[in-house]
């Protein structure tokens, strides 16, 4: 098959870089594969690196000028190559692609995955929805439940939750813990408990909350632990608020990791706190490495984790859960091994890679 993925974020990318990154590597040998997204992205540096992939440096924006010349480069495109399928992962790059279809004979089939959990019923979805869409793959049952409430619940919807590569995600030794540890913090945090994050600093990821939630702690509790968070820099309102705390000297801002595997394998719990979150890759991985996690009811993320099993599950925006938490792990911080490998052994278990790939392959032959 020739299949073109259609991405529009034009810089990290989040979830959707290794969504797409992990269907290229796992069908690359059999398929001829396409990836068109902005050349400032993070997939296109990461496609443009694999053997065999054609990347085509493309916008979606939604700006009205922009329209025309972006529009009709793919329309080009789709006319040149004769895709079989076109897997589109958000609104602004399923627009491109609908309007660059108009009158088009013989068209591609057209996936959609919807990552987020943000509303579909818009007039825009509803015309995406008729002309435009094949199939749409829904990433937990939380985002097919808002699927089946919207115009899109006229096409068939499949759940395909995200596969993890278990072997490229997975526990290190006691040796190697200690040697990261020492290479990411100073000598007086390497023996606390290190709760980490990979989801980054946006507000909206909840990392404030546990930052607030170590300030309700005794001095002599809050000394027990030390916060990792990976991504961009916060900006300066945002580390005004985590300064007014009081607890900065128990967090670490880590800035963008090319291998989060690194700072991960050095944590001893991970975290997603998010106040939006249709599955969360980012948990997915924590679990794979053999953390447990401490993540918000919220969306697809408790879709994750068992309560009280591979990790905890508050509500979002409540720094005095994160707190009862924080404590009973301070009560029985050797259960935290027990738990990881709860964890770890859910992720083998569910978080397939192979039945992700083959999931999606079946989509884009199905009719």
């Amino acid at each position: 098959m020739k299949i073109l993925f259609t991405n529009f974020h034009p810089g990290i990318g989040g979830g959707h870089v290794t969504y797409i990154e992990s269907l290229l590597l796992g069908i690359k040998a059999t398929h001829s594969l396409f990836v068109a997204c902005p050349a400032t992205s993070r997939l296109f540096k990461r496609a443009s690196a694999l053997v065999g992939i054609q990347t085509i440096d493309m916008s979606f924006t939604t700006r009205p000028s922009s329209w025309f010349s972006a529009r009709a480069a793919l329309r080009e495109l789709i006319v040149k190559e004769k895709f079989d399928v076109i897997h589109v992962n958000g609104s602004s790059d399923h627009k491109q692609v609908m309007l660059a279809l108009v009158g088009l004979s013989g068209s591609p089939r057209v996936i959609f995955t919807k990552h987020n959990d943000r509303g579909v019923s818009s007039v825009g979805h509803y015309l995406r929805a008729r002309f435009s869409t094949d199939h749409v793959i829904a990433v937990s049952e939380y985002v097919k439940g808002l699927l089946l409430n919207s115009p899109y619940k006229q096409r068939p919807i499949s759940t395909i939750k995200h596969g993890i590569d278990t072997q490229y995600f997975s526990p290190v030794s006691r040796t190697e813990k200690t040697q990261l540890r020492a290479q990411f913090f100073e000598p007086g945090t390497q023996d606390k408990i290190i709760l980490g994050s990979s989801s980054g600093t946006n507000e909206a990821k909840g990392w404030l909350d546990l930052v607030h939630a170590l300030s309700l702690l005794e001095p002599e509790q809050r000394k027990r632990f030390h916060v990792a968070v990976i991504g961009e820099q916060p900006d300066e309102l945002l580390r005004a608020r985590a300064t007014a705390h009081g607890v900065c000297s128990h967090l670490s801002f880590l800035g963008v990791v090319e291998d989060v595997r690194t700072v991960l394998a050095a944590c001893d719990l991970g975290f997603v706190l998010s106040y939006h979150e249709a599955l969360s890759f980012a948990c997915r991985e924590k679990m794979a490495m053999g953390l447990p996690v401490l993540v918000t009811r919220v969306g697809g993320l408790p879709e994750n984790v068992s309560d009280d099993r591979e990790g905890w599950i508050v509500p979002a925006r409540s720094p005095e859960s994160i707190k009862d938490i924080l404590l009973n792990i301070l009560a029985n911080p050797t259960r935290l091994s027990l738990m990881g490998a709860q964890a770890r052994a859910r992720a083998e278990r569910d978080f397939n890679l192979n039945h992700f790939i083959e999931s999606t392959m079946a989509v884009y032959q199905s009719e």
